[in-house]
């Protein structure tokens, strides 16, 4: 069996992307002043996730293999079976990478403690060190992880995309989008809505959170149960569209069906809209939860 390889993801700084469109450090800092900013707090960031970086750079085992990979190119990185992932920056990055993962073991690590929820990145950059050192003594599967569950979405030509958190179904602009929606139990009912929402327990302390607080609260799954919760957004009633079926929970051999009733509609997750898949008229979409649950370092 190969050595493990350490892959580490990250994402670029503001004060690199600032530089990236300015130019130079004084045009940068001219940019941020007249929108009421100082640089120094966006160079203190972008410091912190520097040393945050060079820690688990450092921390990885001589005889390991390492890589890493931005979050703009995960979509084109290959990972292979024996890779650990190590996770560096918000929550929200560790759920950008886990649509692309497949069983491989990942650390959250916090380059900013404090500043994060720390639902994902559970780790400072200390701790992670430790955690590679005992993996580098008693080998990667001694690692402590819990499975996370993921949402996955397949349409009806076999394409199909997954999330952490949750999964959204609507028109691109978020403008009505109409569909007939199946639940689980065989009801049917054609909708005009602002979208669905299809979350994880993970998920559920984001947006779903929010839908399900707005409708009196809702008890929403925790991370690692094999549920989702679903939630219709600003369904219209109307002579041929209805809004009774705007909300439930789905179990783990359960589906929710979306048959298509607009010229385009657009499936995301994550938040990630650039990452989509488009289904069109007559299409169907089948939402689930996911086979491959994220396998969370703790």
């Amino acid at each position: 069996m190969a050595n493990p390889r350490l892959v580490i993801v990250h994402r670029r700084t503001e004060l690199q992307e600032l530089l990236d469109r300015h130019a130079t450090r004084g045009q940068a800092e001219f940019f941020l002043r007249t929108r009421g900013r100082n640089i120094l707090d966006v160079q203190e960031r972008h410091d912190r996730i520097t040393v945050a970086l060079e820690s688990v750079r450092a921390a990885v085992p001589a005889e390991w293999r390492h890589a890493e990979v931005e979050r703009t190119d995960l979509s084109r990185f290959l990972l292979t079976a024996e890779d650990i992932v190590a996770v560096v920056g918000q929550d929200g990055l560790v759920a950008n990478a886990a649509k692309y993962l497949n069983g491989q073991p990942v650390i959250g690590i916090d380059p900013e403690p404090g500043a994060n929820p720390d639902v994902l990145v559970r780790h400072t950059p200390n701790e992670a060190a430790k955690l590679l050192h005992e993996a580098a003594l008693a080998g990667p599967d001694r690692l402590n992880s819990q499975e996370l569950a993921t949402v996955t979405a397949h349409l009806d030509d076999g394409q199909e995309l997954s999330a952490l958190n949750e999964i959204f179904v609507g028109h691109a602009t978020h403008q009505s989008a109409r569909y007939q929606l199946t639940t689980p139990d065989g009801r049917t009912e054609r909708q005009s809505s602002s979208g669905l929402i299809v979350s994880t327990g993970t998920g559920a302390t984001g947006w779903c959170a929010s839908i399900a607080l707005e409708r009196g609260g809702r008890a929403l799954p925790a991370p690692a149960d094999p549920q989702l919760a679903w939630f219709v957004r600003e369904a219209w009633p109307s002579p041929i569209t209805g809004a009774f079926l705007t909300e439930g929970v789905l179990e783990a051999v359960e589906t929710l069906r979306i048959t298509v009733a607009s010229d385009q509609l657009v499936v995301f997750g994550d938040g990630m809209e650039s990452d989509r898949l488009t289904a069109s008229w007559g299409q169907e979409i089948t939402v689930r939860l996911g086979e491959r649950p994220l396998r969370l370092v703790v």
